[in-house]
């Protein structure tokens, strides 16, 4: 089990850095793109549900709590595997 559980961490976070690597260069226009205002749809669904409450934050905070919200599914997958490893260790 734990070992299915760091397979699913390690690529949510590959995920995430491929996904945030393409936010940061549509935004920004790095490495001569052009710059895109799509550039952050691939993180909407790994920063899910949380993405659903950044309504209640200022408008221009928007895209960077988008940017941030996955770190939170990242966190609750590692609290799990955390907790499923000391269960099964002992």
């Amino acid at each position: 089990m734990n070992r299915v559980c760091r397979v699913a961490l390690a690529a949510l976070v590959a995920l995430y850095a491929l996904a945030l690597l393409a936010f940061a260069v549509g935004t920004f226009g790095l490495f001569g793109a052009d710059p895109d205002p799509l550039s952050g749809v691939f993180l909407i669904p790994l920063g899910l549900p949380w993405n659903r409450m950044i309504d209640a934050f200022p408008e221009p905070a928007w895209p960077w709590l988008t940017a941030a919200a996955p770190l939170l599914n990242i966190l609750a997958l590692w609290l799990i595997c955390r907790a499923t490893s000391r269960r099964y260790s002992a």
